[in-house]
């Protein structure tokens, strides 16, 4: 395969050196077979590749005794012989029904080196992380879905002796807490343990539709729905699209819930608030048209399921909750914060099955529309025992933005505040509509604080 040019970042900050990228298989003998998909790993809105970016300082034991690009290569290739699907690629069945053919094939892996101190990077490393394309391989094809590696690995040394873990996961085969075990047993191999203290479960079957499938809940997410084609077409250039991402201390979160009403301001998690001003804030930047109906899509994790410890499938639904947009632009937060605790109230383990009975009669329909927005919350996912020898990632992340989806992130910044950072793709001039927008929600005024090159905004209430 060959290698993408070595290219300078446009934003001055760093140039990456790679090296040929190649495959790492598993360090052991491994079965041949079929693994098939469950029907919620394959749903549409899966089908797709995960960017995220782990950034490691500095270990003054490991340093000059041990490289680790070398270290986490091996530590893979050992994981691989319990993960071994993840090895393998993906092929589409009969019904667009996915499966795992476990070729052994591997993951592909690139070593690389930058010419920058973890330190110089600062608050640039949070999401949308504008020097992604240097320290995330991207090798031709490696960004399909069929027949593609199913992780691709990029190892960044750094000049300060850390490194940088950009990982780009093909989300069908696992979401991001199956990464996150996948990486914690990788891990512990790489200190020293003989097997993973948390052995994998595929048991993908758990979370197939029941036969005969039968819906009992409303499941909006599967209307069909006119699509507005120019809109879509819009939201899917990236010439077009203007990349930012907002960060939520308590500074913030306390301006916002003043716009709740009383009954509300104790009952409201940050979660439904953040979810409710944002999609506010979204659907004014958009200028839909105040009859048209607007969706909101909470990506939840599904409770109840039986679901056995070590497994690493996906395991979210989307609950849908609808609204005609002026209705959402003009009513008071306590409006969209209710309608986000509907959509958290929605989700049952009944909801769970009937969501997937749908996904199969439906013949798995696409999500995404150019007025729906998702949201999923990422900040609990955690990659504190990601240890591969040099102590724990000063963050790992999700690192890019999406035109249809923010993910929340857990990010403390480097004056040490903690909070959350939401990623938000739209077109440039509806971004300017959603930060004026967003700044009169905060109501208590706004600096902006520019990274990456103006990749990155701070929405900071006044002191």
């Amino acid at each position: 395969m060959a290698s993408p040019p070595p290219s300078p970042s446009s934003l001055g900050l760093l140039a990456v050196k790679r090296h040929e990228p190649e495959l790492i298989s598993p360090a052991g003998a491994t079965p041949r077979e079929l693994k098939t998909l469950s029907d919620l790993d394959g749903q549409e809105w899966l089908r797709f590749v995960l960017p995220l970016l782990l950034f490691y300082p500095n270990s003054p034991s490991m340093e000059g005794q041990e490289d680790p690009a070398r270290v986490v290569k091996g530590a893979l290739a050992m994981a691989l012989v319990y993960y071994y699907p993840l090895a393998g690629r993906i092929r589409e069945g009969p019904d667009h029904k996915l499966v795992v053919d476990c070729t052994g094939e591997g993951i592909l892996f690139v070593e690389a080196d930058a010419d920058v101190n973890l330190e110089e990077l600062g608050d640039s490393m949070r999401p949308p992380c504008g020097f992604l394309d240097e320290v995330l391989c991207n090798v031709a094809g490696s960004g399909d879905i069929i027949g593609c590696p199913l992780l691709s690995v990029q190892v960044t040394r750094l000049r300060c002796g850390g490194f940088i873990l950009g990982i780009r996961l093909n989300h069908t085969v696992s979401d991001i807490f199956g990464l996150k075990q996948f990486l914690e047993a990788a891990a512990e191999l790489a200190r020293g343990a003989h097997v993973p203290s948390r052995l994998p479960v595929w048991q993908r079957e758990i979370l197939n539709a029941r036969d005969p499938p039968r819906v009992t809940c409303t499941h909006h997410e599967f209307d069909d729905i006119v699509i507005d084609t120019g809109s879509a077409a819009i939201m899917s250039d990236p010439k077009n699209m203007a990349h930012r991402s907002f960060f939520f201390g308590p500074r913030e979160v306390a301006s916002i819930k003043k716009r709740l009403p009383h009954h509300l301001v104790s009952r409201s998690s940050t979660y439904e608030l953040l979810t409710a001003c944002l999609w506010k804030c979204r659907t004014i930047a958009l200028e839909i048209k105040p009859d048209e109906v607007v969706r909101l899509s909470c990506v939840i994790n599904a409770p109840g399921l039986g679901v056995p410890r070590g497994y690493y499938g996906s395991t979210s639904v989307i609950a849908m909750v609808l609204s005609k947009a002026g209705h959402l632009c003009t009513s008071p937060l306590g409006y969209a914060v209710e309608l986000v605790k509907k959509a958290k109230e929605m989700v049952s383990e009944e909801y769970v099955r009937s969501f997937i009975d749908a996904s199969v009669i439906k013949g798995r329909p696409k999500h995404m529309t150019v007025r729906n927005y998702a949201v999923s919350n990422t900040t609990k996912v955690g990659f504190e025992e990601a240890d591969f020898g040099w102590g724990t990632p000063v963050h790992g992340s999700v690192a890019s933005a999406f035109p249809w989806i923010s993910s929340y992130v857990k990010y403390k910044t480097r004056k040490g505040e903690e909070g959350i950072v939401v990623p938000m793709m739209l077109p440039e001039r509806a971004m300017q509509r959603f930060q004026e927008a967003l700044a009169k929600m905060i109501d208590e005024g706004t600096a902006a604080d520019d990274h990456c090159g103006g990749d990155s905004t701070t929405i900071r209430s006044k002191l």
